[in-house]
């Protein structure tokens, strides 16, 4: 999501050095606290922030950085926390900031897993105080409440949307082998490792008590989507109730044997035992995590009608998901176009020049 007000950057800057680089008679800004890399509307954001968020970032790609490379992603997350700033405080203007009660309810679902010492010392792993933690979950209750009345209440998917979806795309549902709709929960058995932070002790032990609590849930009877979204530690399904989607069998049977064999045991709304996943095939690998998986539907090979529910439902969120994408991004450049932002650490950069690879 790039932000208007970085097109014209550089020209500003220019102007900037012109109408300072004499007199400071001419009323242009202080320069701000080494503290402060940004400003939204005069809110500041700090370096401490950036900082935290840059380090997050990182914890995908353990290969370090070259200082160009560090700094192109410095002012990447920068953009996100100025972006996000800029919804904060567009929230707060029309009253959808979310309250304590929304913050302590999102708090007691994610310690559910947890006794008191696994989670403080996972907020130890994470670098986060719980003040801080409860901070980032209001932003983000925030935000999801911005999005649901400004966006959310704007999209409609109509039938002969549906419809003229299917007649361009029919050969896409034609199957021409089985697939399985799979939802799986998982604990990591090994923390991720934080750049630059302290080795973190394999946590085998408690990933495994996690994960049986989360399967004795489910042998409960507890909704597997509801156990998946307390549970798992995968950002991209648990959101969505631990659902990856559909995967064709020849996928499944040549990427994830062991699943395959598993699942294809199952009837749909079953789920599998807990199944220890490896870090490579044959003896002497380590397990990497520990996964729990729920048929929700197989399908046969052949043509799907446009009248078959699961058709209709899936096309709906692939539109509905394309409008939301679309919508999203412009009422975030509406935002940035009405907001006054100084970034004072591109400013820095264009000032000292790009460092050497």
């Amino acid at each position: 999501m790039q932000v208007d007000s970085r097109r014209f950057l550089g020209f500003r800057f220019a102007v900037f050095l012109f109408l300072c680089g004499a007199t400071v008679a001419v009323g242009c800004h202080r320069s701000p606290s080494a503290d402060v890399v940004a400003t939204v509307n005069g809110k500041e954001i700090l370096r401490a922030d950036l900082d935290r968020a840059y380090k997050a970032s990182l914890s995908d790609n353990p290969q370090k950085l070259s200082p160009v490379e560090a700094d192109i992603r410095r002012l990447q997350v920068l953009r996100d926390l100025i972006d996000d700033e800029i919804l904060q405080q567009r929230a707060a203007k029309l009253n959808l900031t979310a309250s304590d009660e929304d913050v302590n309810a999102k708090l007691t679902e994610i310690k559910a897993p947890y006794t008191q010492d696994q989670f403080e010392n996972l907020l130890k792993q994470q670098g986060l105080t719980l003040d801080e933690l409860k901070g980032n979950l209001r932003r983000e209750l925030t935000r999801d409440k911005l999005i649901n009345k400004e966006i959310e209440s704007k999209i409609n998917i109509t039938d002969a949307e549906i419809r003229d979806y299917y007649m361009a795309h029919k050969s896409d549902f034609d199957l021409t082998q089985p697939r399985y709709r799979l939802a799986r929960i998982v604990v990591a058995a090994t923390p991720p490792q934080q750049p630059g932070g302290p080795p973190v002790k394999t946590s085998d032990a408690d990933a495994l008590k996690k994960i049986e609590a989360a399967h004795n849930r489910l042998e409960s009877g507890d909704d597997f989507g509801s156990v998946a979204a307390t549970f798992s530690e995968d950002p991209s399904t648990a959101s969505n109730g631990g659902d990856m989607g559909f995967i064709n069998e020849l996928d499944l049977k040549s990427r994830f044997p062991v699943v395959f064999d598993a699942v294809s045991q199952l009837k749909p709304e079953q789920f599998t035992d807990v199944i220890p996943i490896y870090d490579g095939p044959g003896p002497g690998h380590k397990v990497t995590e520990y996964d729990i998986f729920e048929l929700i539907a197989r399908d046969p090979a052949g043509q799907r009608d446009l009248n078959d529910p699961r058709v209709q439902q899936y096309i709906h969120q692939l539109l509905h998901d394309s409008q939301m994408q679309v919508l999203k991004n412009a009422y975030l450049e509406t935002l940035q176009d009405e907001a006054k932002v100084r970034n004072y650490l591109a400013e820095q950069i264009l000032k000292q020049g790009a460092p050497a690879q």
